[in-house]
This record gives structure tokens, C-alpha cells and sequence, in this order.
């Protein structure tokens, strides 16, 4: 049983250490839909500023994995699955210059993944505190 809500295929975990190895320690903001779709958009650390209304999904690669708060309610009973593929993806996101661009795809918990996520007795996961990270 699966219960992470963030992982990543082995392209999409090679393809991040290529990039750090570039660019240093990586951060992820699951974009909302604006410019550039509602793309994993891939940004050096501390250059996206996360704020309250950001929630920290987990890490993939060492690398920490951000989506904002309303866009998590509607998300919450997914797992995301960062894969990577050929294309120019986001323009902001570091992986264009590579001739890649990282996807989201997902699946839903099933059952005994969700009880377990949320708790016998607890609150649903949307409490999560979401944490801006030291650059």
C-alpha cells in the first residue's frame, strides 16, 4: 500500500538529479492553471515564494512538492505521479531547456488507503500545515 501523495517514475527522478546537478537544490509547485496549464512546474529552491495557502504534498527525489490549498481540496483523495515526457512543458519550469517537460499523472486512494490517510477518528488531510522552506 501506496499512501504517499506525491511520487515520482524513475525518468522523472533521473531528470530532477540532472537538473540539480545544474541548478542546485529543486523545489515543486503543482501549478493552478494559469500560464502554464496545470502543469509540476520545477523551480530552483526559493525561487517560488510558498505562502499559507500552500501545502507541502511530500518530496520526490530529495526535493520538496508544493500545490496550494484549494487546489489540494480538490485533489485530496489522489496520489500525484510525477512522470516526464518529450515536449517543451511550462516556460518558467527548469526542465524546458532539456526538450522534456514533467506531467502530472494520478490514481485515486482506494478505500483502505483513505481510512488509513485520514484517521480512524482524525480530520480529513486538509489540515495540513503547510511549511515555507529555509533557502
Amino acid at each position: 500500500m501506496d499512501t504517499r501523495r506525491v511520487t515520482a517514475t524513475d525518468a522523472a527522478l533521473a531528470l530532477i538529479e540532472k537538473l540539480k546537478k545544474r541548478h542546485g537544490d529543486l523545489m515543486f509547485h503543482q501549478s493552478g492553471g494559469c500560464c502554464d496549464g496545470s502543469a509540476p512546474m520545477c523551480y530552483q529552491r526559493g525561487e517560488l515564494q510558498v505562502g499559507d495557502q500552500d501545502v507541502l504534498l511530500g518530496e520526490i527525489g530529495d526535493t520538496p512538492f508544493y500545490m496550494s490549498a484549494s487546489q489540494f481540496d480538490y485533489w485530496k483523495h489522489t496520489q500525484l505521479i510525477i512522470d516526464v515526457v518529450d515536449g517543451r512543458g511550462g516556460m518558467f519550469s527548469l526542465e524546458g531547456p532539456e526538450g522534456k517537460r514533467f506531467l502530472t499523472r494520478s490514481r485515486l486512494f482506494t478505500d483502505e488507503e483513505w481510512q488509513q490517510i485520514k484517521g480512524d477518528d482524525g480530520p480529513s488531510f486538509t489540515a495540513v500545515a503547510s511549511r515555507p522552506l529555509p533557502t
